[in-house]
């Protein structure tokens, strides 16, 4: 049941493409693929090369750009958010190799690519040769989506509290509440009072990924990274500092009711032990973005 021909689809810039974004395949095996950003121009070349000997006789032939969302408790099935069409040819037969340019431009691709736990949003190029009384012969190439976001024009500091009445009561405080996905998380840690023994304290990036929703919501919450601030019982009138480098973990900008399918938030979480191993923790969302690194025009 090997299919009677082979089908490339090349993109025009993919050599001088600087940005190449690994993806997981279905077979668990990973690829490199050219990184697009919304309102680009996508454009290339179908190659169909039929098996030596052979001719194909198709109903036509057409290029999709595709924008999915695949939900793994309904695995199979897709849901486009983007559907693009263009026809490379009309019904005949390929006797040899035949290449046809295509073209998508300034297409509109609002969301990143993820592939999460429960959720993966991919973008393709299908192309599909037509055939009337045999199965299509499809082909799909995956291509990768990241948009950037400027510097937030208002980006405000992160003060909380939290105690145990009488026993403890410690004040946090982070530079900032938006981060971009290679900063540096700045902040202090203030104990005015301390009545229990504690034995170490550290600081977690919690990603938490919701998908489906009403009674099918699935919730994931993955510890991407712990920090240990401090190793030992701290002293009333004591600070800590706080500096965690954000950029050796795998993070992804926020993202918020994805064409109401996920969510993807980010939290940080203090987290105090004492000696009897009793855990104390707070936790505050962040807000995560790409940052766009391009010069902007002075």
């Amino acid at each position: 049941f090997k299919p009677p021909c082979d089908i490339f689809v090349t993109f025009s810039d993919e050599r001088s493409r600087k940005q190449q974004v690994a993806v997981k395949k279905d077979n668990g095996k990973t690829t490199m693929v050219p990184a697009f950003q919304s309102l680009e121009t996508i454009a290339g070349e179908v190659s169909i090369a039929p098996v030596p000997g052979k001719r194909i006789e198709h109903m036509g032939v057409k290029i999709e750009l595709l924008g999915q969302i695949e939900l793994y408790f309904d695995r199979g099935n897709f849901y486009d958010f983007t559907s693009l069409v263009r026809e490379l040819d009309v019904p005949g037969e390929i006797y040899e190799r035949k290449t046809y340019p295509f073209e998508f431009s300034t297409v509109e691709m609002p969301y990143e690519s993820y592939n999460g736990t429960n959720v993966r949003l991919r973008y393709i190029l299908k192309v599909t040769i037509g055939r009337n009384y045999v199965g299509n012969i499809v082909e799909s190439r995956d291509f990768c989506v990241r948009n950037y976001s400027p510097l937030p024009s208002i980006n405000n500091s992160i003060k909380m509290e939290v105690g145990i009445e009488d026993c403890l009561h410690i004040e946090f405080e982070y530079s900032k509440s938006k981060y971009h996905l290679k900063d540096v998380i700045v902040g202090k840690i203030y104990f005015l009072l301390v009545r229990i023994k504690i034995k170490n304290m550290e600081l977690e990036i919690r990603r938490r990924e919701s998908t489906g929703s009403g009674p099918n919501t699935y919730v994931e919450t993955e510890t991407l990274a712990k920090f240990e601030l401090m190793d030992g019982a701290p002293v009333r009138g004591e600070s800590i500092p706080v500096r965690l480098f954000l950029t050796p973990y795998e993070l992804t900008p926020t993202y918020r009711n994805i064409n109401n399918k996920f969510s993807v938030k980010y939290y940080l979480n203090l987290v105090l032990v004492d000696e009897e191993d009793r855990r104390y923790f707070k936790q505050q969302e962040i807000n995560m973005f790409r940052l766009d690194e391009t010069p902007q025009p002075s």
